[in-house]
């Protein structure tokens, strides 16, 4: 049983990660579309989610590094400020009409989601390991509230400034950064230096760490496959003669998905390892392109990304816990950012290409793309299952 000083910090930063995410679901659902709106070609439709991506990816190093020196809530205000400023460059950028500024602000809120990514890690800090994947399943669940917050809000605020489609509802997302400013500042966190004890070893010492290595490979394999399609999605049902109010649900219970299972998926891996959850997750992942390519009327995309969220859950909460098994404490921040960093990396491009991939070739390429990463890191979850079953019967 966690303290309750540990239990406040882990609720407030799951509250946080709801906030956080109901921001960048926002985005999700409306950003493919408006960019196609906007873009100068309709290849570069997804750029503004792509630019988010980077964002994230880019702001997790100096993330790090804030936090090291300053402690953690230093660097979540940091971000949820980034958040607040994205919204408003987005909103401004949708009443002038602008590509480039719209492409900036979702920079700046992939800047907010780099910064927010530590909160689980921070939530693993002020529980202890031995309630780690607890820990790390509660502030993901967060994401469950981001299901209908987020796309609510989006179309909520459509028709808020008159004559100016969408603009209220970047302004509402700038709400929600702000609220969880607020809240952040609550925030009780041990200091850094009190979680970080130990010598650390060289950076290229710990990167030869087996697990550290699947670890890292295969959440960026689970979220890239998860972003691309889930990224393209929109666009498909729109290009398949489907409403615009059959995206809304579609990317609502996506999230759902994503999040609800985290509910139970520390227990998961408590008990069966987080290697076997990961494989489960890939397995699902594979699912999803089955049902993908099964058909292009409203419920093949609803089970399709439902399926692609629980999968995403099982590999990526999987993976972060293989992470944190696999360093020393002295290690977590330099590990925690090069985790980021190329998980991140990996996914602006697979984000990139979603786009592109969709307008040049279609619905099914973009989805038997996805396949060969999959059965790849599936095989490397399973060789390191191996490897650590091995070295638990030899010590």
């Amino acid at each position: 049983m966690m303290p309750a000083v540990f239990r406040s910090n882990v609720l407030i930063l799951a509250l946080s990660q709801a906030l956080m995410l109901s921001a960048i679901v926002l985005s999700m659902a409306l950003a493919a579309i408006l960019g196609s709106m906007l873009a100068p070609d309709k290849g570069l439709a997804t750029l503004p989610l792509a630019a988010m991506v980077i964002g994230t990816a880019i702001a997790s190093l100096p993330a790090a590094r804030l936090m090291r020196r300053f402690g953690r809530r230093p660097g979540f205000l940091v971000g949820a400020l980034l958040g607040i400023g994205g919204s408003l460059v987005c909103a401004y950028a949708l009443h002038q009409s602008l590509f480039i500024p719209f492409v900036i602000g979702h920079f700046l809120l992939g800047s907010y989601q780099g910064f927010a990514n530590y909160y689980r890690f921070a939530a693993v800090e002020a529980a202890g390991p031995d309630h780690a994947g607890r820990a790390i399943s509660l502030v993901v669940a967060g994401g469950v509230v981001a299901a209908f917050l987020g796309p609510q809000f989006g179309q909520w605020g459509r028709d808020w400034i008159g004559g100016q489609i969408f603009v209220g509802s970047y302004l509402a997302q700038g709400g929600l950064s702000f609220i969880a400013l607020v809240l952040l500042s609550r925030l009780r966190l041990p200091k850094v230096e009190a979680v970080q004890v130990g010598s650390p070893r060289p950076l290229g010492e710990i990167l030869s760490h087996p697990g550290l290595r699947v670890a890292i490979f295969s959440a960026a394999i689970g979220y890239a496959v998860m972003i691309m399609v889930m990224t393209a999605t929109p666009l498909a049902i729109l290009g398949c003669g489907l409403p615009q109010s059959d995206v809304t649900p579609v990317i609502q219970w996506h999230v759902v998905g994503m999040f609800a299972p985290s509910f139970f998926t520390g227990a998961l891996i408590r008990r069966y390892g987080a290697p076997r959850i990961m494989q489960t997750g890939f397995v699902l992942l594979l699912g999803q392109v089955v049902l993908a390519l099964s058909g292009v009327e409203f419920l093949h995309f609803l089970s399709a990304l439902v399926l692609l969220g629980v999968g995403w859950n099982f590999a990526f909460i999987g993976g972060t816990t293989l992470l944190t098994q696999a360093c020393r404490p002295a290690e977590q921040l330099r590990v925690q950012a090069v985790n980021e960093f190329t998980v991140f990396g990996v996914v602006a491009l697979a984000t990139l290409s979603a786009g592109w991939l969709y307008d040049r070739f279609g619905w099914v390429t973009l989805n038997l793309a996805v396949v060969p990463l999959l059965v790849a890191a599936l095989i490397a979850t399973l060789g390191i299952e191996r490897r650590l079953r091995r070295a638990a019967l030899a010590a």
